[in-house]
């Protein structure tokens, strides 16, 4: 069976357009990691009033997500990300996790 995560992250104000302009040029090795660790469909939506990003992935069974924070590429990509949105230490942005309450499938 496969796993849904959703989870809510935070861009700094200003940085929207530039946020938006490199995930459309996601760089190809992190594209080729994250479907590598198990992730199959990913989406990022962006609530303009508030700056919040609503972040929902679908991981496939076996999936190696935890592993990703010390894999290089995504280090560098969480470090070149950093001056557009609220992080934590070492550069991860920070998340709130989300609870499913309901699904209609």
């Amino acid at each position: 069976m496969t796993e849904t995560r959703a989870f809510i992250m935070r861009l700094k104000p200003g940085n929207v357009d530039e946020y938006k302009r490199r995930h459309d040029d996601i760089w190809p090795e992190l594209a080729d990691l994250l479907r590598a660790s198990g992730i199959y469909d990913y989406s990022i939506f962006l609530d303009e009033a508030s700056l919040q990003l609503f972040a929902v992935l679908k991981l496939r069974d076996g999936h190696t997500v935890a592993a990703l924070p010390e894999h290089p590429v995504m280090r560098r990509w969480w470090d070149a990300m950093a001056p557009l949105m609220e992080v934590e230490p070492g550069n991860r942005p920070k998340e709130w996790p989300l609870r499913q309450v309901f699904h209609l499938p």
